[in-house]
């Protein structure tokens, strides 16, 4: 789930809690360069120190190997290195190069070769730029040493102005070919049943991301037409209001993915 301050990273951790699920929290490029990425990593060893459930930190889309590098160095779980702007060739060489800085220090490394259509915090494109097969992207996530890879699957990032047209077959050819953790990226707005259907075919990791923001600035909007309408004017107030309904939209995700509950299974499953 992405996150960019402390409301909705508190958020999405009491979901977590409530539906004992485990979760990742993802911070874009653009709030580490907002917010630094020494103050997040304080603030989510802070918000985690007493989670009951398994709470990962991950960098969502970024291209600049200098962000990426400050976030390993800090220790956070994983990066998703977003080289969809680099030809093929370079692509795979500096993948090869940023996990292998990664894994020297522990952190995980996402990979994105072919471009997910849409724009997110500044990252991305609504134009396609590069496609390759399902077999190039298996062979090259083999070559570079990725732990995840971040295919293209029909969806886009933001919500869908028409209806897309899924590829959860693209997710099960994936998984026959390699054991990658495979990444659905713009899934804001789908159906429970089509979020199934890609977790059906080998999709193990999912991102949120616009839902969140619009549950955020949806409360935000209601809670101040209410606090000018009755001339009621207090923050804290606001604050639980944006958190209520933050929580309560992710708790629905997290329900609909399947992952309440299965905390203790994580944990277990954790090396």
């Amino acid at each position: 789930m992405n996150v960019f301050d402390e409301i909705s990273m508190r958020a999405v951790i009491a979901a977590a809690e409530e539906k004992d699920s485990p979760l990742i929290v993802q911070i874009s490029t653009k709030t580490v360069r907002t917010s630094g990425t020494a103050f997040i990593t304080s603030l989510f060893q802070a918000l985690t120190r007493h989670t009951s459930v398994p709470v990962a930190l991950h960098l969502d889309h970024c291209p600049d190997r200098s962000v990426l590098s400050d976030v390993i160095a800090a220790g956070w779980s994983s990066v998703l290195f977003d080289a969809s702007d680099r030809d093929l060739a370079d692509a795979e060489r500096e993948t090869t190069e940023v996990v292998k800085e990664a894994h020297a220090a522990g952190v995980d490394v996402e990979s994105e070769i072919e471009n997910i259509l849409g724009v997110e915090d500044g990252v991305g494109s609504d134009e396609a730029h590069h496609a390759y097969t399902v077999d190039q992207l298996a062979a090259i996530a083999e070559r570079t040493g990725a732990d995840l890879l971040a295919p293209q699957l029909g969806t886009s990032h933001g919500l869908f102005t028409s209806k897309p047209t899924l590829l959860p077959e693209r997710a099960r050819e994936l998984a026959h070919l390699t054991d990658k953790g495979i990444v659905l990226h713009g899934g804001t707005g789908l159906e429970p049943a089509d979020f199934r259907a890609f977790i059906d075919n080998g999709v193990s990791k999912i991102n949120i991301s616009t839902a969140v923001k619009h549950a955020y600035m949806q409360a935000s909007a209601e809670h101040l037409d209410w606090a000018r309408a009755n001339n009621h004017w207090d923050p804290p107030k606001l604050v639980t209001a944006i958190g209520d309904a933050v929580t309560s939209v992710i708790g629905d995700h997290i329900e609909w993915f399947g992952s309440d509950g299965t905390a203790a299974k994580a944990k277990a499953a954790k090396p």
